[in-house]
């Protein structure tokens, strides 16, 4: 068992985003930003859920705004191009999987 602790960062500054973990099959990260800041446009080679377990984030998936609070999830399958927008406060897990061979 390991606890891993991912206490709020936004208090000692402005945008968060860290590893938290990383196994054999899947990269676990914690993004933590306040409203109105972003993350640019990117893309993962693995698939990747989005939860937001604080706040509202709109993401931009391949030029398609989808809301992401913590009553639902997203999905993107690798390569898909996306980017964010915090409309509040937000606190993010990120769970990119390494697709099987």
């Amino acid at each position: 068992m390991n606890l891993i602790d991912t206490k709020s960062q936004l208090t000692e500054k402005k945008k968060h985003v860290g590893k938290v973990a990383d196994v054999e099959n899947a990269v676990l990260m914690n993004i933590q930003l306040r409203a109105g800041e972003e993350v640019a446009e990117h893309d993962a080679n693995k698939e990747v859920f989005i939860i937001v377990r604080k706040g509202k984030v709109r993401f931009f998936v391949e030029g398609e705004p989808v809301d992401v609070t913590p009553d639902n999830i997203l999905h993107m399958v690798p390569l898909e191009r996306h980017s964010l927008h915090a409309i509040e406060d937000s606190d993010i897990l990120v769970i990119q999987v390494k697709p099987s061979t």
